[in-house]
């Protein structure tokens, strides 16, 4: 196989196959995000996409899952989509699960139909970035869409039968829009009932304006108490019955995981601990992205 560029794939996928089908993020913007600078956004050939799953198959006995990157996969022309995943069906008929990234506008531009086929053929599962519900900090960290598209496409793809992972980033409106951040995610999260929540939080990267804004003093980070707060009201008000909860990423000062509804009082519970005894919390040498 061969890779172009820095990789990038969801904790979860850490023991799959990874194919490029695309280079790159096509939007690419965000101002706390350091990931695909050194590279434009691409689709990658066709042929060499399918040459490199041929590869996998000589070398690996076994592959149960496979992870399309980079960024945003679903942009593809749907018969490329198509074709890689018959190809993956083809050639590893013990694999259960196929996921990739997606955008709102990648998913947007698939109508309803071919995502439908996409699933069909084995386009188990997206993630996506909502980052924040509110569209403050939305537009604050220019990641380009409204939290109602985000929904709205999200919603989209459950209801092609297409299993859905969303993502926050805890700490991402500062306090100024801790609040309002907390809130409006957590009725994000609702609205879309996604199968799975993911919260990671906020890490400063460099050679991104989020960094530049930190040092010039236009943005202030949460102090520890602070990122506890803002999670507690968020878990206090998700209403996404099913939903399984995951704070447990390397950035987190603050591990949590359950299912929702059954397991808020727990985590709730926690985060009381933790408020309580900020040693608790993962020391910041720790975290990592």
């Amino acid at each position: 196989m061969r890779y172009y560029g820095s990789v990038y794939r969801p904790p979860s996928e850490a023991r799959s196959l990874i194919i490029q089908v695309t280079y790159g993020c096509s939007h690419n913007t965000c101002a706390f995000c350091s990931m695909y600078k050194e590279k434009r956004f691409a689709v990658r050939p066709l042929d060499e996409v399918l040459e490199d799953f041929r590869v996998a198959r000589q070398v690996y006995h076994h592959i149960e899952k496979v992870f399309l990157a980079d960024g945003d996969a679903l942009v593809r022309k749907a018969p490329e989509l198509y074709t890689i995943l018959d190809t993956v069906r083809e050639l590893f008929p013990e694999c259960r699960q196929v996921t990739s990234y997606a955008s709102p506008a990648s998913i947007r531009i698939r109508t309803d139909e071919e995502l439908r086929t996409l699933r069909e053929k084995g386009l188990t599962m997206v993630y996506m970035g909502l980052e924040s519900g509110s569209g403050e900090v939305l537009s604050l960290m220019r990641k380009g869409h409204p939290a109602a598209e985000i929904v709205e496409m999200g919603r989209k793809v459950r209801n092609c039968g297409i299993a859905l992972s969303v993502t926050a980033i805890t700490g991402l409106g500062g306090p100024e829009l801790l609040e309002r951040h907390a809130l409006d995610t957590a009725a994000a999260f609702n609205a879309m009932n996604p199968e799975y929540i993911g919260m990671l939080t906020l890490m400063v990267e460099p050679e991104t304006p989020l960094y530049d804004w930190v040092h010039e003093g236009k943005f202030q980070l949460l102090t520890q108490p602070q990122v506890l707060e803002e999670t507690r009201l968020l878990v206090e008000n998700l209403d996404s019955p099913g939903s399984v909860f995951r704070m447990n990423h390397a950035s987190n000062y603050l591990s949590l995981r359950g299912t929702l509804n059954k397991d808020k009082a727990a985590m709730l519970a926690e985060i009381d601990r933790a408020e309580k005894d900020l040693s608790r919390l993962k020391p910041e040498a720790w975290r990592a992205l």
